[in-house]
Parts: C-alpha cells; structure tokens; sequence
C-alpha cells in the first residue's frame, strides 16, 4: 500500500475549511464578549440569568433559518442551546 499525497484540490478545500473554523471561534468571541456585557447587566439590575422567552424565540429563529442555509436544524438547536448554556452559566458566576 502506497501512501499518496492529497489532490491539490482537496488541500485547497482543507485550507478554505480551516480558515472559516478560525473565523467561527473569532465569532463565537465576540459573541461571548457581549453575553459577558449582557451578563454584567443583568448582575447590576438583579434579573434573572435565564431568559426562557428570548431563548425559545431565538432557538426558533434559527431554526427556521437553517432551511435556507441548508443545516441541520437539531444539530443547530443543539449547538446553539450549548452555547447559550455557558452564556446562562457565565452570567450565574458574574453574581456571585
């Protein structure tokens, strides 16, 4: 058994891959820098961490985008859902 090199294109589309997997966690940063302001909000007015409403609203929303972008819904939901967990989870520490 020979071991071969990849296709060049196969690397292009490897490099093209990684560079949005970068440009996601740059994204997901940023995301988490404003729940972190949102968070400090909501620790100096005393609300709640969870917002029920606005999570199911959005979890919705995205949902019904994934038709367009051709997602996944569940595996959308999921990923969102545990994103907005360590949101509710940051903005639970930030009151100590």
């Amino acid at each position: 058994m020979t071991s071969q090199s990849p296709p060049a294109e196969l690397l292009a589309a490897r490099e093209q891959i990684d560079t949005i997997d970068r440009e996601l966690l740059e994204l997901l940063g940023k995301r988490f820098e404003l729940t972190h302001q949102v968070g400090l909000l909501k620790a100096s007015k005393a609300l709640d961490a969870v917002d029920a409403t606005r999570e199911s609203e959005k979890l919705a929303e995205l949902s019904a985008l994934c038709e367009k972008h051709k997602l996944n819904p569940a595996l959308v939901t999921e990923l969102f859902s545990k994103i907005m967990e360590e949101a509710v989870k940051n903005h639970r520490q930030l009151r100590g």
